[in-house]
């Protein structure tokens, strides 16, 4: 390699949100650069790698790393599509997100024959069920030279040319030696008389069926330097596929040149094609573009049942006449961690974090607190639409990611947030804590021990799990009068906002961050006087027989309870010791949990799933 010699290939990573009518859509644009190495420019020339080749689609090769870049974006509209080609599958005529998850296959994913001697060429099923069933009606039809008469310009389930197969920049989806193309969909062998064989669609950056690069030849005003993409023949397309693309295309409507797209009952059975392209933005020069398509828009998923507030009259605390405030704690269950992995039982529209939030929002609409506790909020999602949606109902915030850094792409970490009602609190102070440093100064400070021991480095190693804790001193916005009855108000608030470590197998961990916190809390409200009321929020990841619901509801744990008694480790040896003597394990408030005191016992469940139903989540 010499020095004149491309040093780097480029690569565009583009993908979109499965669309669902009324959530956002949000593209995922990602541009980045590796350095070359002499071993897969080697691998690569000699064509033995069937990956490299694909990745070669959205690649290019340069001398300089990528510049800094910018995003520009255009969202199209495509033809109406019926979503099964056979006529009697229910799924048809339905685009309910309830429905799909019912029949999809894998999520979503379709079939599509690829025999071009069938009636059936390019016809999408649902699953296999569908296909075969379909199967038993098709016939054979003339050969390639009369392509486009023999199924009258299209197809049943689909279009004749499927530019889903004639992407510029996606990857799986690109023409190979044998006439066959991969595009996303599973596809039904050429050969398929009595049997059929099909691939999985791949779930990396091309996870949606098909693209198409070809915009509009009179697409209006079209930004920056999109109007000039290279011709389908640049990528070495037939002149024949480039007639039918631009025929194509021409059924493609520019809907919106905005970022984020939300979907309108218009869009539901047809798919949105999403063009990105990157620009230098020093120089303005277009780097590099790529266009993918989404699956088809689904209807609008019905509303959660609304949930019942329990309410209770005459309880201990209703008369006392101080200040009346409603408050609420949710787990979001970060866009990170809402993956189909750990969540297999739910489809994609149901993990979307723009669905899942529209849920949220509505329940705190209709709930209508005055204090919002929140934890699992992911950082990019804060700052792009969480304070904003809240700031906008009459909510002030403050957010604390975990100490980690991001898994990732910038904001993708999670953390906690607190938000309180405009016109019901003013904000005082605000503090956060951070459970890694209080282990640091507890173990030097505290227990004085050299940080470069062993001892130091496992009792460190055992507690630094990265969570938070946040605290706000709020003001009650019309402050309440002294009366011959009431001669020293209480205006003020202590709030705390907590996450907890969520490993079912680190008890002594989440007892260790629960006595800290408390032992925090002391400190800061008696050093502000002993008349601040104090409430403690959050995902404790704890359930009510746990040392740490005792600690705190009791004030102390019994040094015979299981979790302070950490013996074995998870390799089986003996685990570290973290905690002090459980006789010294306690704290002075009088906390009480909220669901106890209104019920009269803790809820079923605050955390329901497939693996685990109980109570995490507390109001103390």
């Amino acid at each position: 390699m010499t020095s004149k010699d491309p040093s780097y290939t480029w690569h565009l990573s583009l993908r979109a949100d499965r669309p669902v009518e009324g959530c956002a859509v949000r593209p995922h644009a990602y541009l980045y650069s590796k350095k070359i190495d002499e071993r897969d420019e080697t691998t690569t020339n000699t064509g033995n790698s069937g990956s490299n080749s694909r990745s070669l689609q959205h690649s290019k090769k340069s001398r300089d790393p990528i510049p800094n870049h910018e995003f520009s974006f255009r969202w199209f509209r495509g033809p109406r599509q019926e979503s099964c080609a056979y006529e009697d599958c229910p799924r048809r005529t339905s685009f309910s997100p309830h429905d799909w998850s019912k029949h999809a296959l894998g999520g979503g994913y379709s079939l599509q024959c690829i025999s071009t001697q069938s009636s059936l060429y390019k016809a999408t099923f649902c699953n296999s069920n569908c296909f075969v069933q379909a199967w038993k009606t098709q016939y054979t039809v003339p050969k390639y030279g009369d392509f486009g008469n023999a199924r009258g310009g299209s197809s049943v389930g689909g279009s004749v040319v499927d530019d889903d197969a004639r992407s510029i920049g996606s990857v799986g989806s690109y023409a190979s030696s044998n006439g066959e193309s991969t595009n996303g969909r599973r596809k039904m062998g050429k050969n398929c008389k009595n049997q059929y064989n099909y691939q999985q669609s791949n779930a990396d950056d091309s996870s949606y069926p098909g693209s198409s690069s070809v915009a509009p030849a009179s697409a209006p005003g079209t930004p920056k330097g999109l109007h000039n993409y290279p011709s389908f023949n640049d990528f070495g397309a037939s002149a024949f596929d480039t007639e039918y693309a631009f025929q194509q295309a021409e059924e493609w409507v520019e809907i919106t040149r905005d970022q984020i797209y939300i979907p309108i009952a218009e869009d539901v059975g047809r798919k949105l094609k999403l063009e990105c392209a990157a620009y230098s933005t020093d120089t303005g020069e277009l780097l590099m573009h790529r266009v993918v398509k989404t699956d088809l828009v689904l209807s609008r998923a019905p509303d959660p049942e609304k949930r019942n507030l329990v309410t209770v009259k005459g309880g201990s605390g209703s008369g006392g006449g101080g200040a009346r405030f409603r408050m609420v704690t949710y787990n979001l269950l970060a866009e990170i961690y809402a993956t189909q992995q750990q969540y297999p039982y739910c489809d994609f529209w149901a993990l979307s974090w723009d669905y899942r939030f529209q849920n949220i929002l509505r329940e705190i609409i209709d709930v209508c607190p005055d204090v919002i506790c929140m934890q699992e909020v992911q950082a990019d999602h804060y700052e792009s639409h969480i304070y904003n949606a809240l700031s906008d109902i009459g909510f002030e915030g403050v957010y604390k990611q975990k100490t980690r850094q991001s898994m990732g792409l910038a904001g993708k970490v999670d953390g906690c947030a607190l938000f309180w009602r405009r016109t019901k609190f003013h904000l005082v102070e605000s503090y956060s804590i951070e459970f890694n440093e209080l282990a640091q100064r507890q173990a030097t400070q505290v227990l004085g021990m050299n940080p470069r021991s062993e001892e130091c480095v496992s009792y460190l190693n055992r507690l630094s799990k990265d969570n938070i804790a946040q605290l706000v001193v709020l003001e009650l916005a019309q402050p309440t009068l002294a009366t011959r009855t009431n001669r020293d108000p209480i205006n003020q608030l202590c709030i705390a906002n907590t996450h907890l470590y969520s490993n079912k197998d680190f008890p002594d961990v989440k007892l260790w961050q629960t006595w800290q916190l408390l032992q925090e809390l002391e400190t800061f409200v008696v050093s502000r006087g002993s008349n601040l009321p104090l409430m403690i929020c959050g995902d404790f990841n704890s359930t009510p027989d746990t040392a740490v619901y005792d600690l705190l509801s009791r004030q102390a744990v019994h040094p015979g309870h299981p979790d302070v008694n950490m013996n074995v480790g998870e390799d089986g040896s003996s685990a570290t010791n973290i905690l002090p003597d459980p006789m010294s394990i306690t704290h002075s408030f009088q906390l009480g949990s909220v669901y106890n005191t209104v019920m009269g016992e803790e809820p079923r469940a605050t955390n329901y799933t497939v693996n685990f139903k109980g109570v995490l989540d507390y109001l103390w």
